[in-house]
């Protein structure tokens, strides 16, 4: 499916991954981009730098998300393509603030499902559309020392499944992009702190991506409607390794998680002092 003419939403656009597909959707031909940032001037600036309209909305409202929806039809027309797209980071283990888990939760999984129920009626009625939902290879495999971030990803790419097989037949068709490092400023704007030396050496062990490259390689494969998007191929090499064999995998992760480490404590050593 193109994209040539239509009209796109894509959430988490004020920055990063998100505000890339907003350049590209208007690269690709869109007629309107509706750009949704929880930070209302980068939604903003965004959408000056596209032509688009700025809404300053934070996903895990639902009530606000579907106006987001409503507005955009009402001015533009029907929604050929929402990218569910926001997304935070999580720092801990199961000693990680319940708070701070279901923030990721309804960021990373109930938006998506916010966000299926506002487009899918129109979109079934006009005859289908697109969505665009970024799990994450953290999602495929897992994220060292976050939890949150694991569990919720994971659950957000098996939404994105249920959705391709359940709403094929009505013209829906279903992306899921599932990224390693890209160079954003995700990090910030969770509001985390990280180790700094730990943060730096995992810097310069990852082959980092720019977000314009991911966006390029997102509007490829829904224009070939592939579900799998892996801008790292050694995503899927993984996924693979880890369907055919998983104690084999399970302790490579150990290994790496042993030399990611090194010098620190490892994730949950807090647990035995507590």
């Amino acid at each position: 499916m193109r994209f040539r003419d239509q009209v796109v939403v894509v959430t988490g656009a004020g920055s990063g991954i998100g505000e890339a597909l907003a350049f590209r959707a208007v690269e690709e031909g869109a007629r309107h981009v509706a750009v949704v940032d929880r930070v209302a001037p980068e939604a903003e600036r965004v959408a000056a730098a596209i032509g688009g309209t700025a809404f300053g909305v934070d996903v895990r409202d639902e009530a606000a998300l579907r106006r987001v929806v409503e507005q955009t039809e009402a001015a533009h027309g029907p929604l050929a393509l929402f990218c569910s797209n926001a997304g935070v980071l999580g720092d801990g283990g199961v000693e990680e603030p319940t708070e701070r888990i279901q923030q990721l939760w309804e960021t990373h999984v109930m938006a998506h499902v916010y966000a299926a129920r506002a487009v899918l009626p129109s979109m079934i009625r006009n005859g289908g559309g697109y969505l665009l939902q970024t799990g994450s290879a953290a999602g495929m495999l897992a994220q060292l020392g976050s939890l949150g971030y694991t569990i919720t990803k994971a659950a957000a790419n098996s939404m994105a499944e249920w959705l391709a097989i359940t709403h094929h037949h009505q013209g829906i068709r279903v992306s899921l992009l599932c990224p390693q490092a890209v160079r954003t400023n995700i990090v910030a704007n969770s509001g985390i702190e990280l180790d700094a030396e730990l943060a730096a050496r995992a810097a310069d062990a990852t082959d980092w991506m720019e977000p314009s490259e991911v966006a390029r390689l997102c509007f490829e494969a829904m224009a070939e409607e592939r579900f799998l998007i892996f801008p790292q191929p050694i995503v899927a090499k993984q996924a693979l390794r880890k369907a055919t064999d998983i104690d084999r995998w399970l302790n490579g992760m150990r290994r790496l998680q042993d030399r990611a480490y090194e010098g620190h404590p490892l994730p949950g050593d807090a647990l035995a002092r507590s």
